[in-house]
């Protein structure tokens, strides 16, 4: 066992001293140590209640003979970093995450090691971190927030986001949205529409890194802190069977992720986090095995906001399971997963629920995959975007570019009523590089859904988009604005062409025009003084290569 290293022999008899100060008797140190990487704060509604669950995990841990070591890691929301100078942030919080995971497993020697996450960067920053360091683990996600209820619908924070539009337009009063604000968000877990966090957890379960069902179970549930306490049994099982991770990071399971995630329509987020992830286990997956597999893989779930239900219907239609099941011959059946069954075994167990919100492939929300990537004279090296929450997967569009070098800039000018029909919102200097931090940019989608220009206006940018924007919006623009990607050339009133079945995103300028555009550029300033954001800003790689930074 690893953790021989700090308890074997007699020259760590000042090791084991220290150890036995933090309540380890003689009996432990013949048990395996297992690392339980926390992220429970009360700041994050997703994290709240990981403090309940870990015990469950411990319990499960000492029930099957080891010895539970929690350790916690930093958390952003990213709602409430949304829409100011705190999203530059999160992504790069995602490195920190797997830094300080791994600083903290290989400086105490664990033999084992589980991830109790939740929400958007905590959990790919986690993985990438299990990944890098190939010992016996798995994930326990936390869980989705119940769905909020106004009106006689369900609800969720991007609700809110959306209702400032409608304020803003005079649709609705302050008093309704103050109740709908009110109702939106009415306990603990990730925000209950598909967005990234709840889009994440179910991949993870995908990949087959969590016991089945994990993903989709409600954060407070006594179902979830059952899987706590299974899944506490089963990281001593794969310990003693040295099972370590990579052995379930497949190039086929990542395949598995892709499948699911494209039957969905989930969080473009993921595209990046999967590529980060698949990285640091040494396997070779590319954007274009994201557009490969949307090519044959349909939409089927209608989960908000690709659809009306939310993540707590999928769960009572059957969960990760059934729709696996439904997709059993898009998938590699015979992989092992932690729980110590194959994918096969599992969805041989499962059972489709309701055929509204699992659909079959005769009855498909879309006919392809939700998430399709665009390349093009605006975005050479790949764009992405969240077809799944378009009205039409044969979506064309053709207006006008309004240029607007930050996020700022652009909600101001959607807000303050700047924006025409007709017009291709473009945002630049928001990518990894440019932003710093490549910020998710939900505000400006929100503000354009809730005053009714979503069917009349396309955003692109080389920033990102939330997990719950809806509408068409293209972001990942590559290269970046930063480094004198197409899209730092773009002028306003430059025509842009979006053919989402021709995978296209296209800059109508002549090529003679952008070449004399191209040597008057010049890279604007930093956009911070942040002595954190800049060292990120000069190592962080392209959206298309995952956002992980350089080693130089």
């Amino acid at each position: 066992m690893v953790s021989e290293e700090i308890k074997e022999g007699v020259n760590r008899a000042p090791h084991r001293s220290l150890l036995r100060a933090t309540g380890i008797r003689d009996e432990d140190f013949d048990k395996p140590f297992i690392g339980i990487a926390n992220s429970f704060t009360e700041v994050v509604p997703g994290h709240v209640h990981l403090n309940d669950l870990v015990v469950y995990v411990k319990r499960g841990i000492r029930d099957a003979g080891g010895v539970p070591f929690e350790f916690n890691t930093i958390a952003v929301c990213d709602g409430i970093a949304m829409g100011h100078e705190g999203m530059k942030y999160s992504l790069p919080s995602r490195e920190v995450i797997a830094d300080s995971i791994e600083i903290m497993v290989k400086a105490h020697g664990f033999d084992g090691l589980v991830l109790l996450t939740n929400c958007d960067k905590i959990t790919p920053g986690m993985l990438m971190a299990a990944a890098r360091l190939d010992l016996p683990s798995l994930v326990v996600t936390g869980g989705p927030m119940k769905a909020g209820f106004y009106r006689g619908d369900k609800i969720g924070v991007i609700h809110v986001f959306e209702a400032i539009g409608r304020y803003n337009k005079g649709q609705i009063s302050y008093g309704e949205l103050l109740e709908i604000e009110k109702r939106a968000c009415p306990g603990p877990g990730s925000c209950s529409g598909l967005f990234t966090a709840n889009t994440m957890a179910i991949l993870v379960e995908a990949m087959g890194l969590s016991l089945p069902y994990s993903s989709t179970s409600l954060a407070i549930s006594d179902e979830k802190r059952k899987l706590a306490y299974e899944a506490g049994l089963k990281i001593v099982e794969l310990v003693k069977n040295n099972l370590n991770i990579r052995r379930f990071m497949t190039f086929e399971a990542f395949e598995n992720a892709i499948v699911v995630d494209m039957a969905l329509g989930g969080s473009t987020n993921t595209i990046l986090h999967l590529l980060a992830i698949s990285r640091e286990a040494g396997i070779n997956l590319e954007l274009e095995d994201f557009d490969r597999i949307s090519q044959k893989v349909p939409h089927l779930a209608p989960i908000y906001p690709g659809g009306p239900y939310m993540v707590e219907d999928l769960h009572e239609a059957g969960g990760v399971p059934a729709l696996m099941k439904r997709l059993e011959k898009l998938i590699h059946l015979d992989l092992l997963t932690v729980s110590g069954k194959t994918i096969r075994e599992i969805i041989s167990e499962a059972s489709i629920r309701n055929e509204e919100i699992i659909r079959g492939f005769d009855n498909p929300v879309h006919s392809k995959g939700g998430i399709v990537v665009l390349k093009g004279s605006l975005a050479p090296d790949g764009a992405v975007i969240k077809t799944a929450a378009l009205s039409s997967q044969d979506y064309v569009f053709e207006g006008y570019a309004k240029v607007f070098d930050s996020e700022e800039e652009a909600y101001e000018a959607i807000t303050g009523g700047r924006i025409e029909k007709g017009d291709v919102i473009v945002i630049r200097y928001e990518g990894p590089r440019g932003g710093p931090g490549m910020r998710e940019m939900l505000s400006p989608t929100s503000a354009v859904v809730g005053m009714g220009l979503d069917r009349y206006v396309a955003l692109v940018t080389d920033g990102r988009f939330s997990g719950g924007t809806r509408g068409p919006a293209i972001g990942h623009v590559c290269p970046e604005a930063a480094v004198g990607g197409p899209i730092a050339l773009v002028k306003d009133g430059d025509l842009i062409r979006i053919n989402v079945k021709e995978r296209r995103l296209d800059l109508m300028v002549d090529g003679e025009e952008l070449r004399e555009r191209r040597k008057l550029w010049k890279p604007i300033k930093p956009k911070t003084k942040s002595s954190f954001l800049l060292r990120y800003a000069q190592q962080v790689s392209s959206a298309r290569e995952g956002c992980v930074l350089r080693l130089r």
